[in-house]
């Protein structure tokens, strides 16, 4: 549970004054996540999500909300963030940036089948073509120089195969970071907790905290990485396909992208593995939170390096 920072009725009601979005009727924590604190919040208008950012800083924030707000602009269903009075998206809160955004329907689906994975492929699409004109720039936060600084602090507390795994994918990758790859901005955590579906179709797509600047086929390969794999790490073929082959129907690959492919299939599995290892060994203090067993993403690094999958 995702409630580092606690707030209270009383708290939140005086806050909601800055708002034009009417006054407190119920406020309940939400479960999931690990990195922000997160309330569902009823008002007379309404239903939104509050947000208080435990990471990121005031500074860091207008990229992803900025980003938010353009993409809902042009139709992908994601949080809208809300203005307050002084039409500011962002405020502070019990000490921490906060921000309300428009709450979506649906709910995760925990086991996809391939055509949930098409509509997933098909609005990763929509978002990359959406995002062209979105002006903002921030480099991916957990891209390759995370990677490193990430693989020093875990490096002590994992056993010589493990350490070798590592040190050895760290090798590949920085050989193959001069691609020349079409970049934009990418959503970069498209998991299942990230997708809500309301009965058949996306009700919408959270979570954009973790997005950046960075090749879109890396959003591809953190997506399928996720969507299309079995609990050994391997791709399921007809989830891959599905979802692929729904979003070059928007949006084709290049040649080059079609060669990198194994390379970014693997970058997407290390910065999992290593996002989990970091939060399972060195975890923030919170209430009640919970971390991924890096295990997982072990099994699917393995799985990319020995036996990748082609796009299909």
């Amino acid at each position: 549970m995702s409630v580092f920072t606690r707030v209270t009725a009383e708290e939140l009601s005086a806050w909601l004054k800055r708002y034009a979005i009417g006054a407190l009727v119920d406020l309940q924590g939400i479960a999931a996540g690990i990195e922000n604190t997160n309330y569902f919040v009823t008002t007379l208008h309404g239903r939104f999500v509050l947000t208080l950012f435990e990471r990121l800083s005031a500074a860091e924030l207008p990229f992803y909300l900025n980003l938010m707000a353009h993409l809902a602009r042009h139709g992908i269903p994601c949080p809208a963030p809300i203005a307050d009075r002084s039409d500011r998206y962002l405020g502070t809160l019990n000490g921490k940036p906060a921000c309300f955004v428009t709450c979506l329907p649906g709910a995760p689906v925990s086991s996809p089948q391939p055509r949930h994975c098409g509509q997933v492929g098909a609005i990763l699409a929509d978002m990359h073509l959406a995002g062209r004109g979105y002006d903002g720039r921030l480099e991916n936060p957990r891209g390759p120089k995370w990677w490193r600084e990430a693989a020093r602090e875990v490096t002590p507390f994992l056993d010589e195969g493990c350490r070798e795994l590592l040190a050895s994918e760290l090798e590949f990758q920085a050989l193959h970071r001069t691609l020349d790859l079409p970049r934009g901005p990418v959503h970069a955590d498209l998991f299942r907790d990230n997708v809500l579906f309301d009965g058949d179709r996306i009700g919408g797509v959270i979570d954009f905290y973790f997005a950046g600047i960075d090749a879109l086929l890396f959003d591809v390969a953190v997506t399928v990485n996720d969507w299309c794999v079995d609990p050994a790490g391997e791709i399921d073929p007809g989830r891959a396909t599905a979802l692929v082959g729904a979003y070059r129907r928007g949006r084709e690959f290049t040649r080059v992208e079609q060669q990198a492919w194994p390379v970014l299939l693997r970058a997407a599995a290390l910065r999992f593995w290593l996002s989990r290892l970091y939060d399972f060994y060195l975890p923030r203090a919170g209430e009640l939170t919970h971390a991924h067993d890096p295990e997982h993403f072990r099994r699917v690094l393995e799985a990319r390096r020995t036996r990748p999958f082609p796009l299909v």
